[in-house]
């Protein structure tokens, strides 16, 4: 069996352009691969206000690079969510379940020393069908 070789890649950059060393998605074929996503504002400062909050713009976040690029989060299939801390999982995964009232994607969950920017939360790798 030959494997089809992909050329259709399309490398998305944020507008206005912030400067940092990664696309906000690549387009693969029908498949857009969301980089994680952080609770942060247009300045790229975290929000106050602890998980919950950070959860939110996190989402709301990928909302706005996936509406940008003609998707929606109704499209997504897999998420993968990175932690600060596990024992915040309760009020992250209570804000992160609005987000998805039609279908809950596929997810990974981990725990990470330390996030970007000292962020509680980070959430990517989304994946739109």
């Amino acid at each position: 069996m030959c494997a089809k070789q992909i050329t259709d890649v399309e490398y998305l950059t944020a507008d206005p352009p912030t400067g940092l060393p990664f696309s906000k998605a690549v387009r693969v074929g029908n498949m857009l691969y969301l980089s994680g996503q952080l609770g942060t504002d247009p300045s790229l400062k975290v929000i106050p206000g602890g998980i919950a909050a950070e959860t939110r713009q996190a989402m709301e976040n990928i909302r706005v690079v996936l509406e940008r690029h003609g998707s929606s989060l109704d499209h997504v299939v897999k998420c993968t969510v990175m932690m600060a801390d596990m024992s915040e999982w309760p009020a992250m995964n209570a804000v992160y379940i609005t987000f998805f009232p039609h279908h809950l994607p596929a997810r990974s969950a981990l725990g990470a020393n330390g996030l970007a920017l000292g962020a509680r939360v980070k959430i990517g790798n989304c994946h739109q069908k």
